[in-house]
């Protein structure tokens, strides 16, 4: 008898868990969603109180004030120009270095991943961007973008590549497929639900960065959407329900694609994580 109640105990703790880390994840949602909808006086303590009145026109006047419609195009594109670039480049260097794996490839592979973990140098960076006129312009931002995504895009498709069977590649050589014709009509098809997550955590990555742009956007008109909110914030600080919803137009976007693109986020996660 004495058994039942720690067993009770012990399935309930990772509920609890669970339930706290919610209420952590989206309290700081609903302030936001609530208090973009108040007056300025209502909202100017972030208070969990529903509006009293609905106050739509915040998003009309943030949108106006913010320039949020450049910013928003200007985050598209750096977050679609980017995703694109890795996802290809990644899936051609994960199909080689998977393929033929050569002391070489072995060693290009872990210099390629060691990307994940080690520390941007933003000097040498800098200095890249500056001795190839890509500083403050929007194709600067969209391979500096890129570049930054493949070392983790590479590691993802890896695996998955490994799981692909070899037969295939002897098949389509057999029937006269060079390697980037094999590559494209062949193994691109396969990989489709790894690069559908690459593309989509890739977007998310570019989407929510916010250094990148601080240090080498200079014009305000290339600016994503990260920094239109900081710089409206900094004008309008004391007006917590423009603040509010300029930051839910802002993610309201990277949800969509995040909550559209959930299955094949983990599916491709998943698919090839016991190879490699």
């Amino acid at each position: 008898m004495s058994v039942r109640p720690k067993n009770t105990l012990t399935s309930l703790a990772p509920h609890v868990l669970a339930i706290a880390a919610s209420l952590v994840t989206t309290i700081p949602v609903y302030l936001v969603c609530v208090n973009a909808l108040k007056s300025e006086a209502q909202s100017s303590s972030m208070g969990v109180d529903l509006p009293t009145e609905l106050h739509f026109e915040n998003f009309a006047t943030v949108i106006d004030r913010g320039k949020l419609t450049i910013s928003f195009l200007n985050s598209m594109l750096y977050s679609t120009g980017a995703a694109i670039l890795a996802t290809l480049f990644a899936a051609l260097a994960a199909f080689i270095l998977s393929r033929h794996r050569t002391r070489l490839n072995r060693a290009l592979y872990f210099f390629l991943i060691m990307g994940i973990a080690l520390p941007i140098n933003f000097f040498t960076l800098t200095k890249m961007m500056q001795v190839t006129h890509l500083i403050n312009t929007k194709p600067g931002m969209i391979i500096l973008y890129a570049t930054l995504q493949v070392p983790f895009a590479v590691f993802l498709m890896y695996g998955f590549v490994a799981s692909i069977p070899r037969e295939l590649d002897e098949a389509a050589a057999i029937d006269g497929c060079g390697p980037l014709e094999m590559f494209f009509r062949v193994i691109l098809p396969l990989l489709m639900p790894v690069l559908v997550t690459t593309f989509i955590l890739s977007f998310l990555n570019t989407w929510n960065d916010f250094i990148m742009p601080l240090y080498y956007l200079n014009s305000s008109e290339n600016w994503p959407m990260t920094l239109a909110v900081y710089n409206f914030f900094g004008q309008f600080k004391q007006s917590w329900n423009l603040v509010s919803a300029d930051i839910l137009l802002t993610i309201v976007p990277v949800l969509l694609v995040y909550l559209a693109g959930q299955r094949f986020i983990l599916s491709g996660m998943t698919s090839g994580a016991v190879k490699g």
